[in-house]
């Protein structure tokens, strides 16, 4: 009888504490599309210098999660042949491109500013070494410390596939 009458307590209580509200709304940052990993190939004046391989950059919102503010990050994948790329770009959200922009401060502590001539990003138009379909992407920049050579980073989303990885 003791112990019916604990199962009986525990189960109202249970049964109270369980909140059947509606789930909440999960949503992604505004800058979703143009959010990703990226595996490019890097151009300096029109040569590839990366020899034909594929190297993994970042693109992702700021903590302002605003639709103007991009981080490009390369993860020092330049150095030691130049500095890393590290900034927060202005992009056009509808256009899907970057904003020209002179002289944006790198990230990287001491390292130098970043141009960017121009850029953008396709949905779809790309397709991988695995033969999938997936978004494009194309930066052209500048280092203010090398004002002359100009760096392309251009490729294609990572599609998690393993076909596709590098």
């Amino acid at each position: 009888m003791k112990y019916i009458k604990y199962s009986l307590i525990l189960l109202v209580f249970g049964l109270l504490s369980c909140d059947l509200g509606s789930e909440p709304t999960i949503e992604g940052t505004k800058l979703q599309a143009m959010c990703g990993e990226w595996y490019i190939g890097v151009f300096a004046n029109g040569e590839d210098i990366g020899g034909g391989g594929r190297f993994l950059i970042t693109t992702s919102n700021t903590a302002a999660n605003n639709e103007t503010d991009l981080i490009i990050n390369d993860h020092e994948l330049l150095t030691p042949d130049a500095d890393p790329v590290a900034v927060v770009a202005k992009v056009n959200l509808p256009a899907m491109t970057f904003d020209k922009a002179d002289k944006l401060p790198n990230m990287e502590a001491g390292k130098a500013a970043i141009s960017i001539i121009e850029g953008k990003i396709l949905k779809g138009a790309a397709t991988s070494t695995g033969g999938n379909k997936t978004d494009s992407i194309y930066v052209k920049f500048t280092f203010e410390n090398d004002p002359k050579t100009e760096w392309i980073y251009a490729g294609y989303r990572r599609t998690g596939f393993l076909e596709d990885e590098h």
